[in-house]
Order: C-alpha cells, then structure tokens, then sequence
C-alpha cells in the first residue's frame, strides 16, 4: 500500500529529483557513446601495443565507467524499484568507486608528471606526499561518512 501526499512542501523535492535523474540518465548516456566512438582508436591504439601498469589503469578506470553509470541510475532514479538492502550496498559500492578511481587517476597523473619533470626525485617526493595526504584523507572521510549512513 502506498501513501499519497499532496502536501506542496514536498513539490520542490520531487521536482529536483525527477531533474536530477534526467541529468544523471543525460551523463550516463554520454559516458557510453563517448565509449562507443573511441572503442575503434582504443582496441588499436591500447589493446595492440605492449602493456604496462598504466594501461591497466587507463582501462580500468575507463571501464568502471560503465557499470558505475549503471548502478548511478538505479540508485538516483526514483522511478526504479530497488530493494533498499540493494540501495545500500549499491551507494557503498559507489563510494568506494570513488575513492579507488580518484587513486588510480593520482598515480596515472603521478606518473605523467615525473616524466614531465626528467624524473626528477624531488619532484617525485613530493607528488607521493601530496597523494597520500589526499587519498588518506578522502578514505578517511568516506568511510565515516558510510558509517554515518547506517545509523
């Protein structure tokens, strides 16, 4: 049984959520058609060349994208059934996407940076400082924000 309300306090919450779905289902559509347009480049450019641990990075990061838009639109649309046990699990999941992707992107940029600099150590010292500093403090803040949420 559901329960109808008519109460206007809660028409600017419905509004903005049905707009924030359209955005969220708008994004995710560009996420796979850009995919689709650069799958071709991609399997010659990445896939055939010899392999490193930025490659896997680079496609990890750029397939994770995928389901995450997925699981962004189940979690975000208010039309879509899902049970509230999957809801939970889902956010988590997506939290913790983000903290390992925002990671993954620092030592790609890590990376591209040394070689910038003529590997220079100073230069690498402090892009590892600043990285974890970052990283800690973003896991850390994830994680008591996802606690917060089982209260």
């Amino acid at each position: 049984m559901s329960a109808t309300s008519t109460d206007p306090s809660w028409w600017l919450l419905i509004s903005s959520s049905v707009f924030y779905s359209y955005w969220t289902f708008a994004a995710s559509v560009v996420v796979v058609y850009d995919w689709v347009i650069t799958l071709g480049q991609e399997i010659e450019l990445i896939w055939r060349q010899r392999w490193s641990l930025i490659t896997v990075l680079y496609l990890a990061i750029r397939y994770i994208g995928i389901p995450y838009s997925v699981m962004s639109i189940l979690i975000n649309i208010p039309f879509v059934s899902v049970k509230s046990a999957v809801r939970i699990n889902m956010f988590y999941a997506l939290n913790g996407t983000n903290v390992i992707v925002t990671a993954m992107l620092g030592v790609i940029m890590i990376v591209r940076l040394y070689a910038m600099y003529q590997r220079s150590r100073m230069i690498l010292v402090f892009l590892v400082v600043v990285f974890l500093a970052v990283n800690i403090a973003c896991g850390v803040i994830t994680i008591i924000g996802l606690m917060d949420t089982r209260k």
